[in-house]
Formats: C-alpha cells, structure tokens, sequence
C-alpha cells in the first residue's frame, strides 16, 4: 500500500490533496476506486449542505484491496450508510435511519473521491461480470431509484408524472417505465427529451400538463421550487414523492397538503440488489447519461462541469 493517495476534499474550497494512506478498523475493506460518479449532492454539499467537511464522493465502483479474503480482488459497488447495527432503528431493520449513522462523503466519513478509501465489508456488494465499470457506477442512484417502489405502489393505469429531468430524474424514469403507469416526465432541454425518446419514455413540457391531475408526482428537481411544482400537479388525494435534497428550505403552500389530502413520501437510499439486477439483464441503460470523464486530478474542472445547466453524468477515473 503507498504510503500516500490522492483525495478531493472540501474544506471551505475544493481541492485535491496528497494524503496518509487511509487504514481499515475492524469490520472495513480497502477499495481501490476504478470510476465514480459526481452527483447533484456533491453539488449541494460544496453550497453548504449538512455543514460537510471531507473528501466528496459516494457513487463508485473499485476493486477491493484489503479485507476478508473472499473479498480481495472483488469489483464492488457500496451502500453509503455507515451504520452501528445496534439502536433501535438498526435493531427494527431500519439501519439507513440508524441514530448513530455516517454517511459516505456526505456525514462524517469520507468519501471515494480518492485513489484508495474505506468502507464496511457489510456495505459491499459484488459487482456482475458483464456489468462494465460504467454501468456499475450508477448503482448507488439506481438504487435510490428503485425506492420510489418500496415508498408507494404504483398501479400500471396510474398516472405518473417525474419533475427534474436531470441525473436522478432519468434513472427513476427508466424504473418507473417497468410499472407500465401512465408516465411522463417534464423536461426544459432538447438533449433531456432525445434522452427519454430513446428508452421509450414521453416527454413533455411543464406548460402542457394539465394541474390537479397526476396520481403521483416524483420529485427529483433538486431544488426548493420543486415541490410547489409538484403541489400543482398532483390531483386531490394523490401521492408526491420527494427524492431532493439541497442546500436551503423550500417554500410552498403547506395548507395544500391538508385541503387536499395528500401523501407526501420521502425517499432517499434503495436496494442496491436491485439495482444491479436490473444492469445485469439490461432493463435500464444509463450509459447515454454519461456526459465526460475526468482524471482525479481534474477533479476542480469536473465538478464544474457537472453544475452547469442540462449536464448529465461526469464521472471521474483515477
């Protein structure tokens, strides 16, 4: 193991830094990351999400350096929560909400934005042989797309409506197209309706959308005007999922809420089995989501790249 490794960390500014190689405590692996993914949530945490400090990174793919001998060797993929197995919350099965929890490159853990990181081997999750390393690294947000299915039903004559056409946005419209519903998704780009028209998806915009008339409403704009968008679309009764986080506090008509009697459903992480399912049969593509690489020494100009208006996936390759 080099005595060094090279991590983007931000600290009040982003930077790529040299340092101390990082040691496995009891129960970790060593990985060696192979590709990661920049997502909006990097984004956010450099605009002062969660008050983060540390090296950035939750979406990768890496090969295991040290760890369980089963496991060296091992492409794998990792669930981000880093949890104690033993409050409550863990103990009812509920470990994603564990009282005691960090969060890989978001709360108190770094992240895999580094040539070599560490995570608990009960996070891993071996990665298909004829999953490709580009394929393999959207599991972690595919997953979280999956979850959508574990927070509400949706029956294939429901009418279901994605807002926010972007990273996350696409990968739960490729999931929810597998329910057979009613969808649409509301796009603002030439580039986001080329995308959806490729994978057999509508696309619409959000002036053509008639209010009050959506069963279901998923929220993945990422920004605090999308849930009064989606307050707007969704009919009396209805559901509206909301799989944003940002930096700031939205403003909206909460009184809707109760008038209307609706649901409203938080999401956030999902089945990484599943998502991997769905890469190994090819039953989602994200491969045309993938805007640009970069080195991990670029890591400043990736970044950038990634928040500019109608980017897609910027990976980064150590």
């Amino acid at each position: 193991m080099q005595r060094e490794v090279r991590a983007v960390v931000f600290e009040d500014r982003l930077a790529v830094m040299r340092r101390p190689a990082p040691q496995a405590r009891p129960g970790e692996a060593l990985i060696a990351l192979r590709l990661a993914g920049i997502c909006n949530t990097d984004l956010e945490l450099m605009r002062g999400y969660q008050g983060f400090s540390g090296t950035l990174g939750h979406e990768f793919v890496g090969t295991v350096l040290e760890g369980p001998p089963d496991w060296v060797g091992r492409r794998v993929v990792g669930e981000i929560n880093v949890t104690c197995g033993e409050c409550d919350m863990c103990r009812r099965g509920m470990r994603t909400h564990c009282r005691n929890r960090s969060v890989l490159g978001i709360q108190s853990y770094d992240g895999a934005f580094a040539d070599v990181f560490r995570l608990p081997v009960d996070n891993l999750w071996a990665v298909p042989d004829n999953v490709p390393d580009e394929l393999a690294v959207f599991t972690e947000p595919l997953a979280a797309a999956c979850q959508v299915l574990e927070a509400v039903h949706i029956e294939p004559q429901a009418r279901v409506v994605v807002i926010g056409a972007g990273k996350l946005g696409m990968l739960v419209a490729q999931v929810m197209r597998l329910t057979a519903a009613d969808l649409v998704v509301v796009v603002r780009r030439e580039r986001q309706r080329e995308l959806l028209a490729g994978w057999g998806i509508s696309a619409v915009a959000l002036e053509d959308l008639e209010p009050g008339h959506a069963d279901v409403v998923i929220d993945c704009t990422g920004s605090e005007p999308g849930f009064s968008t989606a307050l707007d679309l969704v009919r009396s009764r209805g559901t509206i999922v909301l799989k944003s986080t940002y930096h700031g506090l939205a403003t909206a008509d909460m009184t809707r809420i109760a008038v209307n009697e609706l649901r409203v459903i938080g999401s956030r992480c999902g089945p990484f089995g599943a998502a991997l399912r769905l890469l190994e049969a090819g039953l989602v593509d994200p491969a045309p989501m993938i805007e640009a690489r970069y080195s991990l020494d670029d890591a400043g100009r990736a970044l950038e790249h990634a928040a500019g208006p109608g980017v897609f996936k910027v990976l980064l390759v150590p």
